[in-house]
């Protein structure tokens, strides 16, 4: 159905006269008439009598109008839906549980006239189709992986790095240790099923491993995260690196231990990714966040892989594309 047809009959039927609803939309009589007669062909009823006194609705014309001032006002939702600012502003944060989830809760609290929409995407090629299409506005990931690009319409900033700990059991040898460095896990057997190859936290691991001479393992099934921490609980030859800000729960009787690394700190490079041409006004406000240092920002000697240096300007980082 014809929006304009069904504007035109509410201005004529608020006006009285179609010469009047003509000047009220701006239009001519003729083109008045036109529409009037394209709406009635659709609904397949008359909707106006012409009288000496102007422009009558008929029964069917009465049982429509109310009809008719809905659909107006589903258009104006509709349209203030996606207006600048109304609507939500929606971000990939890789997983709830993890510290791009907890730094937009920040966000959130800092802002609170932000509304958002929180969705979860599996890897960078993932979210970096998703900015393209338009289904997301921003996504948090570590860029740029070792022999890939960001497109040219993709705009990143830094916005925030994340210390990695050490997750053991009670039994663990480094169980009791308020730190360790790199060069302590040297020899021990850190496992991490949850890592898929060509993925950007596979890159970041496997550089973290070669740098320091670790072994990670991403052999057997990946469970999810209970079973893992259910089996970091009873063994003491397995531990596992989990960022600072992920938000683990296991019962008390695990005992299992975070620990912090230092000497240097590995940090997790996190970057907001969004397209250059989204007009979105709450992207500057989240930006400007991260611009701000509100995240927080590891102090001391830290490591980051070359792909990723870190510390740096917390800011526009140009597009590697071509």
């Amino acid at each position: 159905m014809d929006l304009d047809a069904v504007r035109t009959f509410v201005a004529t039927v608020d006006a009285g006269r179609f010469q009047d609803a003509a000047a009220e939309l701006s239009v001519t009589q003729q083109a008045v008439s036109k529409r009037i007669a394209a709406l009635e062909k659709v609904l397949g009823v008359r909707l106006f009598v012409r009288t000496a006194r102007g422009a009558q609705l008929t029964a069917d014309g009465q049982a429509f109008l109310p009809r008719a001032r809905d659909l107006l006002r589903a258009e104006e939702r509709a349209v203030a839906s996606v207006g600048p600012g109304r609507r939500a502003l929606r971000i990939d944060v890789i997983g709830r549980r993890l510290a791009p989830a907890a730094v937009l809760g920040d966000f959130h609290r800092a802002h609170p006239e932000v509304e958002l929409d929180v969705v979860t995407l599996f890897d960078a090629d993932a979210a970096v189709d998703a900015i393209r299409s338009g289904t997301v506005d921003a996504a948090f990931r570590a860029v740029t992986m070792p022999g890939r690009r960001l497109p040219a319409d993709i705009r990143a900033a830094r916005a925030f790095g994340e210390p990695i700990e050490l997750l053991t059991g009670p039994a663990h040898e480094l169980a009791g240790a308020r730190a360790v460095t790199p060069a302590d896990l040297a020899g021990h057997r850190i496992w991490m099923p949850g890592i898929v190859a060509g993925t950007e936290w596979a890159a970041y691991y496997g550089d973290l491993a070669a740098a320091f001479g670790l072994t990670i393992e991403i052999t057997g099934p990946d469970f999810g995260t209970e079973p893992l921490l259910d089996t970091l609980a009873v063994t003491a030859r397995l531990a596992t690196f989990v960022g600072e800000r992920t938000r683990l729960v296991w019962p008390a009787e695990h005992g299992l231990r975070r620990i912090a690394v230092h000497g240097p700190t590995p940090v997790y490079p996190h970057s907001l990714l969004w397209h250059r041409d989204n007009p979105h006004p709450a992207l500057a406000a989240l930006r400007d966040h991260f611009r701000s240092g509100r995240s927080g920002h590891p102090d001391g000697e830290i490591w980051t892989p070359a792909w990723a240096p870190w510390p740096g300007p917390v800011g526009e980082v140009e597009p590697a594309g071509p």
